[in-house]
């Protein structure tokens, strides 16, 4: 009977596959259940701690899994696909050379595994194909304990990563395992934000784009030839780029109120330049950085386009090259800040009359009054600061029309700038005693602002897809 040939061994084989699985889970869950049973004994649970079970029993089941989970792989010698496989490294022939073992953290706990290795005696190097589809080659960590220490890392320390994982998770990874494992995920983070401009779903009438710098401590090494804000001249940090988009809120009948979307904003960061020379054929790091990250957004898109800054020439200057036609705005609270540093200036830090004469001046920059308050700083061009700030506003006159942009009723202050510079850069950047070194923080931002960005999930779909070939 052909058919029943055919059709009677897949049938029996499903069935002892499935039988396999289900007595493993039942012993699983049986080995769970006298586990419980023998934490409560004979007694009653009543004024049971519970904490301390819930703890037990969450260490014992995962001990369990880990131990059923290494049987498995162990027992499985699939990833001996023959007795030689294709070299990566030269292209030869790897021999199989017997099976060799290896501890790895798992978010289970730690699981020692036994794996085929391949030897290429032309070249020298080996592999084994089963650290490949799992994840693990050249790593002691598995996927998901990676993914949880970027997570742990991009918020705290790397000490107190490693705090929280055995706190929250009892996972081992040190300060140490997890620098370099944060780092290396934000490497990758970088390269994958770089190479990927997936532009994401709907478009909004108005978006705003702003850039500004902050600076974070860096080691020495870092600071050398480089001039700074010391009093020898010398520098102490290196200045982190940052670019940020949003999108205008609404109110309940859909006009636009010139303020941000609840959850619209995204970052990219970077300690890059923003300087293009002038016969220059590409874009600066920075400007591609700005370029990559509006049209992930959409920013071009939308019916309005606003660029924020606090009035840095290189900030305009990518402005003009990247998104000519946008409204460009000075914001309103640096501009009223170097008011304020020449009221200072003239009249000395806390005064009455440097009180009275910057609030008559932010009166004339609030009421788009430029003339009148170039002609009150003209009053005081003996002082240093009161000429650098007539050129300020001669170069960004037209970034101040204050009273036209609220007409249009768009945002006149970067706030959302300032937030993201303390948010992605101070909070984890700037921490006493810190001193990174450059590829440390740009591989941080990268992981940093994916993670803010939530966008770690669509990241780890593509590593994987990339891992599985």
């Amino acid at each position: 009977m052909p058919g029943a040939a055919q059709g009677g061994p897949g049938r029996g084989a499903g069935r002892s596959k499935r039988g396999l699985r289900g007595s493993l889970t039942d012993a699983f869950a049986a080995d769970i259940a006298a586990e419980v049973d023998a934490l409560f004994g004979d007694g009653a649970a009543v004024g049971i701690d519970l904490e301390a079970l819930e703890t037990v029993v969450r260490r014992r089941t995962l001990d369990l899994a880990a131990r059923l989970v290494e049987r498995r792989l162990n027992a499985d010698h699939g990833d001996r696909s023959g007795s030689w496989l294709p070299c990566d490294g030269c292209g030869g022939r790897a021999a199989y050379a017997g099976r060799r073992g290896k501890e790895v953290t798992t978010v289970l706990g730690a699981l020692h595994l036994e794996r085929a290795y391949y030897h290429c005696a032309h070249c020298g190097t080996g592999f084994h194909p089963r650290d490949r589809a799992l994840g693990i080659e050249g790593a002691s960590l598995s996927p998901g304990v990676v993914r949880m220490t970027g997570l742990a890392a991009a918020r705290a320390s790397f000490a107190e990563t490693g705090a929280l994982l055995h706190d929250l998770a009892g996972v081992n990874v040190d300060a140490k395992q997890a620098e370099r494992t944060a780092e290396a995920l934000g490497r990758e983070i970088a390269a994958d934000e770089h190479d990927v401009v997936e532009p994401e779903p709907g478009r909004a009438p108005t978006m705003y784009l702003g850039m500004d710098g902050t600076g974070v401590p860096v080691r020495r090494a870092e600071l050398a030839g480089r001039a700074g804000k010391q009093a020898d001249g010398s520098a102490r940090t290196r200045e982190v780029k940052l670019v940020a988009v949003w999108t205008a809120a609404a109110d309940a009948a859909g006009r636009e109120l010139p303020e941000r979307e609840p959850g619209s904003v995204s970052y990219s960061a970077a300690v890059e330049s923003a300087a293009t020379r002038d016969d220059a054929v590409e874009l600066s790091p920075f400007a591609q950085r700005v370029d990559r990250e509006a049209r992930r957004r959409g920013f071009d898109g939308a019916r309005r386009r606003v660029v924020l800054g606090d009035g840095a020439p290189w900030i305009w200057n990518i402005a003009d090259e990247l998104f000519p036609g946008a409204v460009q705005i000075v914001d309103l609270f640096h501009a009223k800040q170097h008011l304020w540093d020449v009221a200072k200036a003239v009249y000395g830090p806390g005064t009455d009359m440097a009180e009275r004469w910057a609030k008559r001046r932010h009166d004339e920059l609030d009421d788009g009054g430029i003339g009148a308050l170039l002609r009150a700083l003209r009053r005081h061009e003996g002082c240093d600061d009161a000429r650098r700030c007539i050129d300020y506003i001669r170069r960004n006159r037209d970034r101040m029309r204050y009273p036209a942009f609220r007409a249009m009723g768009l945002c006149v202050g970067s706030g959302v700038l300032e937030a993201g510079c303390k948010n992605v850069v101070g909070t984890r950047f700037k921490r006493p005693g810190m001193h990174w070194s450059v590829p440390g923080v740009d591989a941080m931002a990268a992981l940093r602002c994916c993670v803010l960005n939530d966008r770690l999930d669509d990241f780890w779909t593509r590593r994987r897809a990339r891992a599985a070939g």
